[in-house]
């Protein structure tokens, strides 16, 4: 499996995933840069991605929507902070109403990703920060853990050309 670890942090009010893929940074970064591809991981298995907006620039904005097996919306947002391709990328990940606005109610995290490149390909480093241990708590609570790992575990397929 591609996941590695999965780590959560509540004094620093953090969330580590690391994960290693057998391709160079190049390739596991444009699963992140192309929407198409996105739509194809971000989200667990029975919760797909659509990707409504993507503008993959400093600050960009992006939408989306991820689909329930019942046909239930979650939406959320992205904006872009830093981009530094193929080794790091930063954004604001959050939850959103069905306009794709910013949801107060709901924890919004800092997110850095990391591409390493390694002896057998890549290793990927996902930090997402909250403001407080009690956000990181909530969203731990609502399966945060279990859905990254589920989304990221997909990546393999998408870099085998599947």
């Amino acid at each position: 499996m591609t996941v590695i670890s999965t780590t959560p942090d509540p004094a620093t009010g953090t969330l580590t995933l690391v994960a290693e893929f057998s391709a160079p940074p190049k390739d596991v970064w444009r699963l992140w840069a192309d929407p198409r591809l996105l739509e194809r991981w971000w989200g667990p298995p029975t919760y797909p991605a659509t990707f409504r907006e993507y503008e993959f620039t400093v600050g960009g904005e992006a939408r989306y929507h991820m689909t329930g097996p019942d046909g239930s919306r979650s939406n959320g947002f992205w904006r872009l902070t830093a981009l530094d391709e193929p080794r790091s990328l930063e954004f604001e990940d959050g939850f959103a109403d069905q306009d794709g606005n910013p949801t107060a109610s709901l924890p919004t995290s800092s997110t850095r990703v990391d591409f390493d490149e390694v002896p057998a390909g890549t290793r990927m480093t996902i930090v997402f920060r909250y403001d407080t241990a009690e956000e990181l708590e909530r969203v731990l609570a609502m399966g945060m853990a279990e859905g990254i790992q589920g989304s990221f575990g997909q990546m393999d397929a998408l870099l085998a050309g599947a």
